[in-house]
């Protein structure tokens, strides 16, 4: 298999459909081990045209180069209250995906 599955988590803002559901937002993401393009990204927004969207936002960056333009992304094309968490969320799955890429580099 030529890729990862990472997953990253924030807390969602009080008042907010998906808050009903789930008290954090996941963000999940499916990466190209030798890129780190992001080949497919889900996430735990309550309706499918947001989780479409953010899908369609992060879908082709590779976390190798970072992710302000991923970020810069969600803050200019997502204007919904969930936002910061989305952001956030991003941020703790790029955190996994550098641990992934250390744990890589020992074993090589």
């Amino acid at each position: 298999m030529n890729t990862v599955f990472i997953a990253g988590h924030a807390r969602l803002p009080a008042g907010m459909a998906a808050q009903n559901l789930y008290e954090t937002l996941t963000i999940t993401a499916e990466i190209d081990k030798k890129y780190g393009v992001i080949v497919a990204a889900s996430c735990t927004l309550a309706t499918e045209h947001g989780r479409a969207f953010v899908q369609q936002l992060l879908r082709g960056h590779s976390l190798q180069d970072g992710i302000d333009q991923p970020l810069a992304s969600i803050k200019n094309h997502y204007l919904g209250k969930a936002g910061n968490a989305v952001m956030s969320a991003l941020k703790d799955l790029y955190k996994h995906y550098e641990l992934y890429t250390i744990e890589k580099e020992k074993l090589i």
